[in-house]
């Protein structure tokens, strides 16, 4: 920390403010894919400010419905009241921290596992075992702690701090721009997780650009046109999508497009025809991250249906190892003395850029308000 307790000692403050247009822009330092400060930074800046997905609507359908979950490497509730209300919680026991869940036998209380504290599916604290000689407590200051909770498309997503833009900002244009693909339409089939031994961002610059397709994914390239392959670039999201040119393809989609969204910072959108996969990226600290799947699709009972899943999750286990091994690579390389920082190519990383811009920029909002900017740099 420097002589204000606020900027990090791992950041230079130019590289935070550097804005220059992609043909002279350098990528971000290779210290903030490495420090563990930057990672601890990274945990207010990044992911508490943002929205970040919790969980499907349809885990919480009915009344009384309880859900552990977490973002933003926060534990979570989300709670379905017996009115039908849809709430958020951290789940925290304001005692000493612990963790909470359905109270036994009951379907409209929720209880502390560690000593029993009980509180109504609203938040508020209903019972305090053992605690009637304590001095100026009032139950009503003991609450849950709750946290913004809005909804796109049956997802769920929090927002920890409180101050991210409304959540349809963030996906504003995604609906139309699949047509007539509905993503409401899709059921669940399965979750896989990947755990992958390189830092979150790593894995994000690498999902947003097809520049490594031909190298690492030569037979990707036999799916998608990569002549015809295009960055779009919105507030929030950018989106990269190619028409898939192949007769025959592990997708069994026979014409289409393959759209992939990133939203910012850490959820991508791989969608296509009656397909969706969602890939939740969660760091684990400066060189480790953990990578879930969720994949939805429109038939998950006939045999026909069950063999285009069988050999999607085929396909895409083949394709996701090839991505791991090269990220992993990639962080050892940013790990080099040799290494501090890259150029962008301008044709094929505008995704890169855009994602690396809305992060120096969330860096930004936390450490100092813009009007300091100039007088600092």
């Amino acid at each position: 920390m420097n002589e204000n307790g606020r900027i990090p000692a791992f950041l230079d403050l130019s590289d935070v403010q550097a804005d220059d247009p992609i043909e002279r822009a350098f990528t971000i330092p290779a210290l903030w894919y490495t420090s563990a400060e930057a990672a601890e930074f990274e945990k207010e800046a990044v992911f508490a400010s943002s929205w970040q997905l919790a969980a499907h609507a349809d885990r919480v359908k009915e009344p009384g419905s309880v859900l552990e979950t977490a973002a933003g490497g926060n534990p979570l509730l989300l709670v379905r009241d017996t009115d039908g209300a849809l709430r958020a919680f951290y789940n925290v026991c304001r005692h000493r921290g612990g963790p909470i869940a359905p109270c036994p036998g009951s379907s409209t209380m929720l209880q502390c596992r560690y000593h029993g504290w009980t509180y109504r599916l609203d938040g508020s604290l209903r019972g305090v075992p053992r605690f009637n000689r304590a001095e100026l407590f009032d139950k009503r200051d003991y609450g849950l702690v709750s946290a913004r909770l809005e909804r796109w498309q049956d997802f769920l997503f929090v927002n920890l701090n409180g101050a991210a833009p409304p959540l349809e900002e963030y996906f504003a244009g995604i609906v139309d721009r699949i047509q007539p693909t509905s993503i409401a339409d899709l059921q669940f089939h399965s979750r896989v997780t990947y755990h992958v031994a390189c830092n979150w961002k790593v894995y994000v610059d690498n999902f947003l650009e097809g520049y490594h397709l031909p190298y690492v994914h030569p037979e990707l390239c036999d799916i998608l046109d990569l002549h015809a392959y295009k960055t779009e670039l919105a507030p929030y999201y950018s989106l990269q999508h190619s028409p898939i040119d192949a007769a025959s393809n592990p997708y069994h989609v026979q014409r289409g497009d393959a759209f992939y969204f990133f939203v910012f910072p850490n959820l991508m959108l791989n969608i296509l025809p009656d397909r969706l996969q969602v890939n939740l990226v969660e760091p684990r600290g400066p060189d480790r991250c953990q990578v879930h799947f969720d994949y939805y699709y429109r038939d998950v009972t006939s045999p026909a249906g069950k063999a285009r899943i069988a050999d999607d999750l085929d396909y895409s286990d083949r394709v996701q190892h090839e991505d791991i091994e090269i990220c992993e690579r990639v962080q050892e390389g940013l790990s080099s003395r040799s290494y501090h920082r890259g150029r962008f190519s301008v044709e094929c990383e505008q995704g890169v850029y855009h994602f690396q811009r809305l992060l120096k920029a969330a860096y930004r909002a936390s450490l100092l308000p813009e009007s300091e900017w100039k007088k600092r740099v």
